[in-house]
């Protein structure tokens, strides 16, 4: 994969340089000191000067390794966004499609997906000859397929709640984090997968689960060196799994009209086994869709 180069890798590659000079300079003032101690040719006043001459020089390469080693939350945010595309080019974006291959131990089914920057969105599979949509939002309403009767039923009104402030999460919840209302904050370096990656928590608005306001709170994982996001880590508040750190993996990101998506993702509770893959067949960028596909089916 090919991404875009950014401003922080060329200071960082111009500090490093910068100090290996500074390093080689101290050397030949210590040479020189000792030259000219040796020929009593330096006098005190000299002395004094060659010894803030080394002092100042410390100092600077002491500015320039924090320089080089420092970084903010909003370094890694829009530096992962330049990586990927551009702020500018994701800003235009109207709606994403993707095509894809799902697969659940040995099972394996298409799966289709679309989103738009309105924040209506579906997900529509084929299970065993059977056709089903799951989170269908046409910026009111919100309905699945009851796998059962394999009949459209609208979802509960806190689900809709919720879906509605997912809306605002396009093209994805790091973009624009601050005009959404969300905190960010870097917690620090860890290992992921032999990646030693930036570990960010983004704090969005609180969702409603059973009646009451919880905080929705998601954890991004970037490599250090690309600010690429490797993965995602959340918390299931809702359904069976409710409780359930769940983790998002992304990888083999390749290039759709400018902009770079990742074509893998697999899914796995935390600590544990993956159990759910998508491999990106293909990925559509501002698709026509007809309204009728978001619209809660007349019974």
């Amino acid at each position: 994969m090919r991404f875009c180069h950014f401003k922080r890798k060329e200071i960082n590659k111009f500090l490093q340089i910068a100090s290996s000079l500074l390093a080689e300079i101290l050397v030949y003032l210590k040479l020189k000191e000792q030259y000219s101690v040796g020929l009593k040719n330096l006098n005190s006043k000299d002395d004094n000067i060659m010894n803030k001459i080394k002092l100042t020089l410390v100092a600077v390469s002491l500015v320039f390794s924090q320089l080089a080693s420092a970084i903010t939350v909003d370094e890694i945010i829009d530096g992962s966004i330049e990586a990927t595309g551009g702020s500018e080019a994701w800003s235009k974006l109207k709606g994403i499609k993707f095509t894809a291959e799902g697969s659940q131990g040995p099972m394996k089914f298409p799966i289709e997906m679309v989103q738009l920057a309105d924040g209506r969105t579906y997900m529509q599979f084929s299970i065993q000859g059977k056709q089903l949509r799951q989170n269908v939002f046409d910026g009111e309403t919100v309905w699945s397929t009851n796998m059962m009767t394999m009949k459209a039923e609208k979802q509960s009104a806190e689900t809709i709640a919720n879906i509605k402030l997912d809306a605002n999460d396009f093209p994805f919840s790091l973009f624009n984090y601050k005009a959404k209302g969300y905190k960010a904050e870097l917690l620090g370096k860890e290992e992921l997968d032999g990646s030693e990656v930036y570990k960010v928590r983004l704090t969005k608005e609180p969702i409603s689960v059973d009646g009451k306001k919880v905080e929705s709170v998601e954890y991004h994982y970037f490599d250090v060196d690309s600010l690429v996001e490797l993965a995602t880590e959340t918390e299931v508040r809702q359904g069976p799994g409710k409780g359930t750190i769940m983790m998002t993996k992304v990888s083999d990101y390749d290039e759709v009209d400018g902009l770079y998506f990742p074509f893998s993702i697999s899914q796995s509770a935390k600590g544990g086994q993956q159990f759910f893959t998508l491999q990106m067949k293909k990925i559509e960028l501002n698709p026509k869709v007809d309204a009728a596909q978001f619209k809660l089916p007349k019974e």
